[in-house]
């Protein structure tokens, strides 16, 4: 079995949740949560709202990919970079990505320099 009703199965049983209970959560009767289940019915919007609440990945459920991790702990400036990066167009996006780790691979190779020395004796 696979699909939506597979994968809410699968998110019910993640969260140690009976039936009943998850479909007490989503505001549906137990049969309701079975056919969920079964792929006999499709969850509407209010439900997966409710149980989006209680911890689904309701992404997952929809799309079979998991929503992906938040950042956590960025600094202000940090979110700002970030934020302003995914405004970028792809061309210029790449431009960052090249600069951003010919920068890092020079720092790293300023740190084993120093701490090494630069073996031109």
């Amino acid at each position: 079995m696979s699909g939506i009703g597979a994968r809410l199965r699968q998110e019910r049983e993640r969260l140690g949740l009976s039936q009943r209970a998850f479909g007490e959560i989503g505001g549906v009767e137990p049969n309701a949560q079975g056919k969920y289940e079964s792929g006999d019915r499709t969850p509407k919007a209010d439900y997966l709202a409710a149980v989006a609440d209680k911890g689904v990945d309701v992404l997952y459920v929809l799309t079979g990919s998991h929503t992906p991790a938040p950042l956590e702990n960025l600094s202000e400036v940090e979110e700002w970079v970030l934020g302003s990066y995914r405004t970028l167009v792809k061309e210029d996006q790449d431009a960052i990505l090249r600069l951003t780790t010919t920068l890092a691979e020079y720092k790293a190779s300023c740190a084993v320099e120093k701490k090494f020395g630069s073996g031109a004796e």
